[in-house]
């Protein structure tokens, strides 16, 4: 019997983006799942595919899939789970392969949020209706998300898996709305889950009480434990409505290196944390969030020793105050700063400072009309985002003119 793993789907697309008062432009978004998959993420959740100004951009990411340079990642849109949703869906996004249906399952939500619209076995049947037609519209995997979960009635949580199941779906997401569950509570209730159901178990934590990334782990802990895969929701640098999701990084660093995990509880042979310090980095950057200097693995004070003990210590031996090498996390290598002169890609740069930005990263162009193609393109990538290009940007557009168009292009 093959042993069961811990992946990683990472909703910074999606959830992330809904934290409010910051956004991400497409090209972002895009940057973001090119880097989640060199960290080797299961999923990336990339966005909402019933919303038209995500269009273009949906639609542009599976073109990339389909030229594998966004592969193995899966990428996956987020539903509500009617029929509705399900249509318009994969009539904007005909490439789509991967989907997660959501609906509220706690007596709290259906009573007060849905108002007498749905009851708890109109719930489970809208439910199985959008997985049917997911599946008949050419899905070929299928979360389904009982959202609020973590205060629904166990009963009746088994009872809406269970019909989840018998419908097709293949995974079914714990979600833990409000982040009230503890490590206790999350591990009891999704191992009874996952004992009675039978089906993989994807956890999705808030972290209003501070508890998001125990609360992951040991979600994946009850569903491995029960033989069953597990599917960690995260998102970089801990992003998401409210309090945040999971962190990513905390998440990969706790299951490798914390005690009672390490070698018991199996990651996915791809995840890497060499990308690490570099995606990190960029969702700062692109979200405008500095990046806490006590942060697991990335902040600025991560390896930081300053205490008379701390400092002779690492020096002696680095495992003496440090658990993890900041080499695993893409850290070490010198970061130059130019302090001369500097010669910028944006929104009204001509053609000769343009070529300079370029052949600094090494890219040539065949003729001039190629090079003006890639600085108009580049004009409008500054305008789309609103800052000034990082160079993995400025190569994304070099590379790939044809899909960076489309990403750029908004449709109403």
């Amino acid at each position: 019997m093959k042993q069961p793993k811990i992946h990683i789907i990472d909703v910074t697309n999606r959830d992330g983006v809904q934290t409010s008062r910051i956004c991400l432009s497409k090209l972002e978004k895009t940057m973001l799942n090119l880097y989640l998959n060199q960290m080797g993420a299961y999923q990336s959740e990339f966005g909402f595919p019933v919303t038209h100004h995500e269009t273009n951009y949906l639609n542009a990411n599976l073109d990339l899939a389909e030229e594998g340079v966004l592969s193995p990642i899966r990428l996956s849109g987020w539903l509500r789970a009617t029929r509705e949703d399900v249509k318009t869906a994969f009539k904007q996004v005909p490439k789509l392969k991967h989907v997660n249906l959501s609906i509220s399952t706690s007596d709290q939500m259906i009573v007060h949020k849905f108002k007498g619209k749905l009851d708890h076995a109109t719930v489970i049947k809208e439910m199985i209706e959008g997985v049917r037609l997911a599946r008949k519209c050419g899905a070929e995997s299928i979360g389904v998300n009982a959202e609020d979960a973590s205060r629904t009635r166990m009963d009746y949580l088994i009872e809406f898996s269970l019909a989840a199941k018998e419908a097709g779906a293949d995974r079914v997401r714990y979600c833990d709305t409000l982040g009230c569950d503890t490590p206790f509570t999350i591990y009891d209730r999704i191992k009874l889950l996952a004992e009675s159901v039978q089906l993989p178990i994807e956890i999705h934590c808030h972290n209003d009480l501070g508890l998001v990334v125990a609360n992951s782990i040991l979600g994946a802990k009850a569903a491995l434990d029960c033989g069953q895969d597990a599917f960690i929701n995260t998102c970089v640098n801990g992003m998401g409505e409210r309090a945040g999701n999971a962190d990513l990084v905390s998440v990969i660093l706790s299951i490798k290196y914390g005690q009672g995990f390490e070698g018991k509880y199996l990651l996915d042979d791809k995840v890497s944390l060499k990308s690490a310090w570099k995606i990190c980095k960029y969702a700062s950057y692109a979200f405008g969030v500095p990046i806490p200097i006590n942060q697991p693995g990335v902040g600025s004070n991560a390896f930081a020793h300053e205490s008379g003990i701390h400092a002779d210590g690492a020096l002696k031996d680095r495992k003496n105050y440090e658990l993890y090498d900041f080499e695993e996390l893409g850290r070490g290598e010198p970061e130059i700063i130019e302090t001369g002169r500097k010669i910028t890609a944006g929104e009204y740069s001509g053609i000769k400072g343009f070529r300079n930005v370029y052949e600094k990263l090494e890219i040539e162009f065949k003729d001039d009309s190629q090079a003006t193609e890639i600085l108009e393109l580049v004009r409008y990538a500054n305008v789309h985002n609103q800052k000034p290009l990082v160079d993995d940007e400025l190569k994304f557009i070099a590379r790939h003119p044809k899909i960076a168009r489309k990403i750029f292009t908004m449709t109403l």
